[in-house]
């Protein structure tokens, strides 16, 4: 492209000047500019309230309507369409009070057979243009465009605004895009202009555009954190920009280094689509039928030794943990919460499983228990301090602690206390017959 042409029509691709408020081949507005458009590699693709999408492609007559995702009047919202989030609808919002917010929406109830059919349509059409997609969820990924240019004709920028439009015409739901040259930015960018947003962060910008945002744009900055920050008189980016690398680690440990290097647009993360790990989890079938809940309880401990054991060794974390169970009819019960940040650690693993065991301890009698964690993202961004709980903190380093021993002498040189196996009462002797 010339110095002239400064972007591209994303309705038909057509080579824009500079000058242009509309394509002159379509007469159309939606153009891209960027100094940078054709240099950049890493794009972030993010379905569109998905499963609200979904519902109104499968029914037209929702199509104008606020629809919400969810369980009923006694449950939470799972995702709403961009017509309820006008009216005050948030996902996780108590459906009572998105119902308040929102009395003529319309509820459904998810789906998830069907949003995951038409999610592994979606990727299978980001595998037709690079094998190197990296998915996050149902209805997000990853892709690495480098060297497509010739198999495509075109640049990255181009490719992905026709897979974006792709989508659209076949699938019949909207996607937004981001375009960057590493995945923090990439997946920042995506959220910038949804829906049906395109929006690019080149390399040469990343500083000042990151300097004046809030440090909990920052991947892994969960909500204690970004407080415990706040306290330290940290709240944007830019602050971070004029510190030193040693005394960021100095305050907060590994979680400075990421602070250092991610306010500065740093991020060496490849993305991978080699095997792909979408949970790590491990259960147990008993010998007998179990019902009672201290039982139960017994046997979860070790299996969150072994789910975080696989992610430790894995450098994986999972910011949902997911219990599971099944009764002697053989009929399965799953529950599952989502933490304010990814983990790794046995201790936080059960804390959250244990509750969900209780609560479903009611005298069924169950004959296999599981546990395991899913979104998983990379070890790094794993259970940062906590500074409004110091005692989940020490907990943390005490796991630690014990994986160093572990590692060094063997996985029995140290047990915590409710993993010793409760002993069986001593039988009394017999009495003498007189």
């Amino acid at each position: 492209m010339t110095d002239e042409v400064a972007g591209f029509c994303r309705d038909c691709y057509a080579e824009v000047p500079a000058t242009a408020k509309r394509c002159p081949s379509c007469n159309k507005p939606r153009l891209v500019r960027h100094s940078e458009l054709h240099a950049l590699n890493i794009a972030h693709l993010d379905c569109d309230a998905f499963y609200a999408s979904v519902e109104k492609r499968d029914n037209p007559e929702l199509a104008d309507k606020p629809v919400i995702i969810g369980g009923g009047k006694r449950g939470v919202v799972s995702t709403c369409c961009y017509v309820a989030r006008i009216r005050g609808v948030r996902s996780a919002m108590p459906m009572f009070k998105a119902l308040q917010a929102c009395p003529e929406a319309e509820v459904i109830k998810p789906d998830m057979e069907k949003y995951g059919r038409v999610g592994r349509e979606v990727r299978q059409m980001m595998r037709d243009l690079t094998p190197l997609v990296e998915p996050l969820s149902i209805d997000e990924a990853f892709l690495d465009l480098t060297g497509t240019n010739r198999l495509h004709h075109a640049s990255p920028a181009i490719t992905i605004a026709r897979l974006q439009m792709r989508i659209e015409n076949e699938i019949g739901i909207t996607v937004s895009v981001g375009l960057s040259y590493c995945k923090f930015l990439a997946k920042i960018a995506s959220d910038m202009d949804k829906p049906r947003g395109y929006s690019v962060i080149g390399e040469e910008e990343a500083f000042s555009f990151l300097a004046p945002k809030p440090i909990s744009l920052i991947w892994g900055v969960g909500k204690a954190f970004e407080t415990k920050l706040a306290r330290d008189g940290l709240t944007r980016i830019r602050q971070l920009q004029t510190m030193e690398e040693n005394d960021l680690m100095a305050r907060y440990g590994v979680m400075g280094r990421r602070l250092w290097r991610l306010s500065r647009g740093m991020d060496d993360r490849n993305v991978s689509s080699k095997n792909i790990t979408k949970s790590i989890s491990a259960e147990t079938t008993f010998f007998d039928d179990i019902s009672s809940a201290e039982q139960l309880r017994q046997k979860l401990w070790p299996l969150c030794e072994k789910v975080a054991a696989r992610a430790k060794t894995t450098m994986k974390s999972g910011q949902t943990v997911t219990l599971k169970l099944k009764t002697s009819d053989f009929k399965s019960r799953t529950r599952s919460v989502t933490l304010p940040d990814p983990t790794q650690l046995a201790e936080v693993i059960y804390r959250v499983g244990a509750p969900l065991l209780i609560k479903e301890a009611d005298g069924t009698a169950f004959r296999l228990l599981g546990i395991g964690i899913s979104h998983l993202s990379e070890a790094e961004f794993a259970d940062p301090p906590d500074m409004l709980d110091p005692e989940a903190t020490r907990r943390a380093n005490a796991e630690r602690a014990m994986d160093r021993v572990r590692a060094r002498f063997g996985t029995d040189a140290i047990i915590k206390g409710r993993g010793l196996k409760p002993e069986k009462p001593t039988a009394k002797p017999p009495k003498k017959m007189d």
